[in-house]
């Protein structure tokens, strides 16, 4: 009678811990080598979302939580990503022409081979994103600007001088 008390109490706790507990995080999406121009993510949930050789152009992701996203290789032209959390996210060999990076977070993202032309980051955070250094060059052309949720300078953040 003592076990049986025992396990139905460890199921019990068990359950109740269950409900404390955040739902999991199920997984993320995987749209990688799709065709999405004119997509529209704005303020959505893509946490850890591939979207790898993605074609994003015209995309509206502006506000979009893309933490941990991989855009590896997305063509990202002419999209809205202002506003959006891109922190720790890969945007390795991106093509970003005309993209608007203003007010995002992209800290800690990897970016070296992400080429960013004509693109608007006003406010954009920065801080620890591997660049490479012409892009780096011309990122600094264009800094101005504060990021509202970080507080950081766009120029600091890109280690202009």
């Amino acid at each position: 009678m003592g076990t049986l008390l025992a396990g139905l109490l460890v199921v019990g706790l068990a359950f109740m811990v269950s409900l404390a507990a955040p739902p999991p995080l199920w997984g993320a999406m995987d749209y990688a080598k799709q065709s999405l121009i004119g997509a529209d993510f704005q303020g959505q949930d893509l946490r850890g979302t591939t979207f790898n050789l993605t074609n994003l152009r015209e995309a509206d992701l502006s506000n979009a939580d893309l933490r941990g996203a991989s855009l590896f290789g997305a063509k990202l032209q002419d999209a809205n990503l202002r506003g959006a959390d891109l922190r720790d996210a890969t945007l390795d060999s991106a093509i970003l022409r005309r993209a608007d990076l203003r007010d995002a977070r992209l800290e800690d993202g990897f970016a070296f081979n992400a080429r960013f032309e004509d693109v608007d980051i006003a406010g954009a955070d920065f801080t620890n994103v591997m660049l490479r250094k012409d892009q780096l060059r011309a990122l600094c052309r264009r800094a101005e600007g504060t990021n509202p949720s970080t507080g950081q300078p766009t120029r600091d953040t890109l280690g202009c001088t």
